[in-house]
C-alpha cells in the first residue's frame, strides 16, 4: 500500500484550454531540432556538419566533459542547419527528416543480464543518457556519480497539464524495461509519485520495482522537487536523479528493440488553441505543423511546455527536449484602463482583495489569462505571499536575497542544493515585486556549481 502525502501550501491555477481526452490525426513534421539550451551543465561539441546524413540515434553533439555522453538525432535525414548565436554559441542543430525513419542499431538486451557499466554505455552512446537530470543544480546526470535515489513524477499538477495515463497509454512493456535498466544505476530506491485524485493509467499503475507515494493537494504537488523534499531531502555532497516517465519508456524501447525510438505523445493546450487534443510526435519536432491553422487570430504567445515553466518560442520553433505539451495563450501587451484598480472577476489572485479569491472558494473557476505582469519590477519586500504557495521547509525570500547578493555560504545554509528554478514558479506568479524569480534561482545554481563544483 502506498503512502499519501498531503500538500497544503500551493495553488491550482485553472485555465481555459484543457486538451480533450482524444488523439488527433498525426501532424506531418519536416524538421526536428536538438537545442543545447535545454540542457544545463553541458559544454557542447559538434559531431556533425551541415549536409551530413544521419540516422535516428546518430550523435549530433557530445559533452566535452564526458565525451561518451551523446546527444543524438531523434530522426533520420540530413543535417539541414546548425544555428548559432552570439560568440558562435550553438543554439539548434536541425535535421530535415526522411519520410521513413531508419535507426542506428544499438542491439537489444535484457537489463537484468547487463552490468551497471554496460547499461551506462548503451544509454550514453544511444542518446538516452541526457534524459536523466541530477540534483543539485538540475544538470545532465554525471555517469561517474551514483545517486542515492531516482525520482519519477507520474503526476503533473501544472496548469493545463496533460493526462499522464493518455501520454503513456499502451507502453507498459517499455516502461517496465526502462525501470529495470534504471534500477541497475543506483543501490537506492526508485520513487514514483502519483496523484490521489488523478488516474495514473494502466502503464504507471502496473510498474514493478518502484516505491509508490501518492500526493494530495494543489500545485506544486506534482513537482518532483516536492517529492524529493518530503521523501529524501538533498544534503551537501549528496545526489539524486530525476527523469520523466515518457523518457523511461524511450529507454525501455532502447533495450527491447535496440534503437533510439524517440516517439512521444503531447497535448495542445491553451485558450487560443482551436483543436485542443493529444498528438503523437517525436522529440524536438517543429511546432509549425501543430499551430498553423490551429490557433486563433491575434497576438498570441506560443510556449513549449506549460505556462509556469515553459519557454517562449515562435511558430518556427521546436518542441523542448523535456516538454510534453504546447500551450498558446494571449500576449499581455495591451494597455488596460485603470489596471488593477478595477476588481474584475476574471483576474486571478491569491489575495482576498479580488473577487476571484472568493470565486475559487465557492467552486471551480477557469480563467483566460494572458502573459501580462501588471506592473514593473520594484523593491523586493516581504509580503508573505511566497510562503502560501511554497511547500518547502525553506525561507524563499531569504534564499533569493542571498542569491542576489552572491552570498554562497547563506545559499548553502538556506537550502539551494535542494531546489531548482521550477520549484519557485508559483512564487514568481504571486510576487508583488515582479522579481524574475526562476532566473534568479538559475543564476544562483550556476554560481554555486562554478564555485563549489
Amino acid at each position: 500500500m502506498s503512502n499519501v502525502i498531503k500538500i497544503k501550501r500551493g495553488v491550482d491555477i485553472k485555465l481555459v484550454g484543457e486538451a480533450e481526452k482524444e488523439f488527433a490525426p498525426t501532424v506531418p513534421v519536416k524538421t526536428y531540432a536538438i537545442k543545447p539550451d535545454d540542457f544545463h551543465g553541458v559544454r557542447f561539441k559538434l559531431s556533425v556538419k551541415e549536409g551530413d546524413e544521419v540516422k535516428a540515434g546518430t550523435p549530433l553533439l557530445y559533452n566535452k566533459d564526458h565525451d561518451t555522453v551523446k546527444f543524438c538525432s531523434p530522426v533520420s535525414g540530413e543535417v539541414a542547419e546548425i544555428v548559432r548565436g552570439a560568440k558562435r554559441k550553438i543554439l539548434e542543430v536541425r535535421v530535415l527528416a526522411d519520410k521513413e525513419i531508419t535507426y542506428e542499431d544499438f542491439g537489444s538486451a535484457d537489463p537484468a543480464s547487463l552490468s551497471k557499466e554496460q547499461i551506462i554505455e548503451k544509454m550514453s552512446l544511444s542518446g538516452c543518457w541526457p534524459f536523466l537530470k541530477q540534483r543539485p543544480y538540475n544538470i545532465v546526470a554525471n555517469p561517474e556519480v551514483e545517486p542515492k535515489a531516482i525520482f519519477i513524477s507520474g503526476y503533473d499538477s501544472a496548469p493545463l497539464a496533460p493526462d499522464m495515463g493518455l501520454l503513456l497509454e499502451g507502453q507498459e512493456k517499455e516502461l517496465q524495461a526502462g525501470i529495470d535498466a534504471l534500477a541497475k544505476l543506483t543501490t537506492g530506491p526508485i520513487h514514483l509519485g502519483l496523484g490521489t485524485d488523478t488516474p495514473a493509467g494502466k502503464a504507471l499503475s502496473a510498474l514493478k520495482g518502484v516505491k509508490v507515494t501518492k500526493y494530495e493537494g494543489p500545485h506544486p504537488a506534482g513537482l518532483v522537487g516536492v517529492h524529493i523534499h518530503h521523501l529524501d531531502p538533498i544534503n551537501k555532497g549528496e545526489h539524486v536523479w530525476t527523469i520523466n516517465p515518457e523518457h523511461v519508456a524511450i529507454i525501455g524501447r532502447l533495450f527491447l528493440e535496440g534503437k533510439f525510438d524517440a516517439r512521444i505523445n503531447i497535448a495542445m493546450t491553451g485558450s487560443e488553441v482551436i483543436n485542443k487534443k493529444y498528438y503523437s510526435t517525436i522529440l524536438g519536432a517543429a511546432v509549425k505543423g501543430f499551430v498553423d491553422g490551429n490557433i486563433t487570430d491575434g497576438n498570441n504567445r506560443i510556449i513549449t511546455g506549460n505556462v509556469l515553466t515553459g519557454t517562449k518560442i515562435t511558430d518556427e520553433g521546436y518542441l523542448g527536449f523535456f516538454e510534453r505539451q504546447i500551450t498558446v495563450i494571449p500576449e499581455g501587451d495591451e494597455p488596460e484602463m485603470f489596471g488593477w484598480l478595477i476588481p474584475k472577476p476574471d483576474k486571478f489572485s491569491i489575495s482576498r482583495t479580488l473577487p476571484s479569491w472568493f470565486q475559487r472558494q465557492l467552486g471551480e473557476v477557469k480563467y483566460k489569462l494572458d502573459t501580462g505582469k501588471h506592473g514593473e519590477q520594484r523593491a523586493f519586500v516581504v509580503t508573505g505571499e511566497y510562503e502560501k504557495v511554497f511547500p518547502f521547509d525553506i525561507y524563499p525570500v531569504q534564499l533569493l536575497k542571498a542569491i542576489m547578493t552572491n552570498d554562497i555560504e547563506r545559499m548553502e545554509n538556506l537550502g539551494l542544493y535542494e531546489v531548482v528554478e521550477e520549484d519557485f514558479a508559483l512564487c514568481e506568479v504571486v510576487c508583488t515585486s515582479k522579481i524574475p524569480v526562476q532566473d534568479t534561482v538559475r543564476n544562483g545554481l550556476e554560481l554555486l556549481k562554478e564555485e563549489l563544483g
